[in-house]
């Protein structure tokens, strides 16, 4: 937890203090009497010193005001209150180049919370191998890979076996992020190669028997039949932040589709919101954060968990973003979803943890394995 005001204004005092001792001190040296006396030499030796002292005062001050607001995290006592609540983070990007270095922070963090596990999806060729080390640290992340549709104009000739090797040399691994994107954000990759390489990556799911995580950016119609060709789906389908409308929720369900809520919730006019939502079936509803992306834009920023970002970061990796997310925030979801459904928190976070348990429990998962050890 980070200092509170009342520790840091004492401090910030003795700092002014330090400034008026030393121009008080200015004075008691007779610096006029040396200026009178032409004698500049002592004059100049004097200012620098003063000099010095005022640049090591002003970079203690900044350390110290800055200890007070740019913590890595500042937990919400409500987001704490009940730690009983187990959550699952059904889709967020922990291996992110812009949180890595502090990723065991955020897990912990997150855990404290009542957050249980957390679906980590790669994105591209370049990052497979940092979700597979991260797993293989943290037992609460299960591990997803797949080519996200913002970087096939970076996969290999031989990416498609690649991810074949990872799936079956990973068990646990889950298939995604995966997806179609006729968005802003995608706007110069070519929509017929992402058509093929998303196709392909669900046939890998199927054949693999594991859930594949989907991104979907104003391509539902193409997602809908595309999911129809391919199908069916019987380990399912993660729709990841899903936004679409109510009218497609029964025709996904079909499929097996389960439906995934983040931040991203929050861009949506809230009655279309509440109505898309109350169109689906709750055995079909999972939370996530996205993290460290969709960070909840309509609560106070003071309860949220927050993150710095880092000046070092590498380039290749993150995800466009304009502020970066905290796993913990999964809270911020749960009472943003549940508000919109009316329904108690707890009971939401039950049904949301069940419906995850359920698609991550395919064969040799982590979750299946962590059963087997209980028994």
């Amino acid at each position: 937890m980070g200092l509170g005001t009342s520790s840091v204004l004492p401090r910030t005092e003795v700092i002014f203090s330090l400034f008026k001792l030393l121009f008080y001190d200015f004075r008691s040296l007779s610096i006029y009497s040396i200026i009178k006396k032409k004698s500049q030499c002592l004059c100049v030796i004097y200012l620098r010193v003063a000099c010095t002292l005022i640049n090591f005062i002003v970079k203690l001050l900044r350390i110290i005001c800055s200890s007070n607001t740019a913590l890595p995290f500042e937990p919400s006592k409500n987001l704490t209150k009940n730690p009983m609540v187990k959550l699952f983070d059904s889709h967020c990007h922990l291996q992110d180049s812009r949180i890595y270095n502090v990723a065991p922070k955020l897990i912990q963090e997150a855990l404290d919370t009542g957050v249980t596990h957390f679906a980590v999806n790669g994105v591209s060729e370049k990052d497979w191998y940092v979700v597979k080390e991260m797993s293989d640290r943290h037992s609460s992340i299960i591990p997803n890979f797949g080519l996200h549709p913002w970087f096939i104009s970076e996969r290999t000739p031989d990416w498609l076996n690649t991810l074949k090797q990872f799936l079956t040399a990973n068990p646990c691994a889950a298939v995604g992020e995966i997806g179609l994107d006729k968005g802003s954000m995608a706007k110069h990759i070519d929509y017929t190669d992402q058509v093929e390489v998303f196709r392909l990556q669900l046939q890998l799911a199927k054949e693999f028997k594991r859930p594949a995580s989907v991104h979907c950016v104003s391509a539902f119609g193409d997602l809908l039949e595309i999911l129809e060709s391919t199908g069916p789906f019987p380990a399912g389908i993660v729709l990841h932040s899903y936004i679409g409308s109510a009218e497609m929720v029964p025709e996904f369900s079909k499929l097996n589709a389960y439906f995934s809520f983040s931040g991203h919730l929050m861009s949506m006019k809230e009655s279309k919101a509440k109505q898309m939502l109350k169109s689906v079936p709750f055995e079909r509803i999972l939370l996530e954060t996205d993290a460290p992306d969709a960070r909840p834009k309509s609560v106070d920023p003071k309860s949220l968990f927050l993150i710095n970002e880092s000046d070092d970061v590498e380039d290749g990796l993150s995800l466009p973003a304009e502020s970066l997310n905290h796993p913990a925030n999964i809270h911020h979801i749960l009472a943003y979803v549940s508000g919109l459904l009316e329904m108690e928190e707890e009971d939401l976070a039950r049904m949301s943890y069940e419906n995850a348990v359920r698609v991550f429990s395919y064969e040799s998962s982590k979750l299946v394995q962590e059963g087997e050890e209980r028994h």
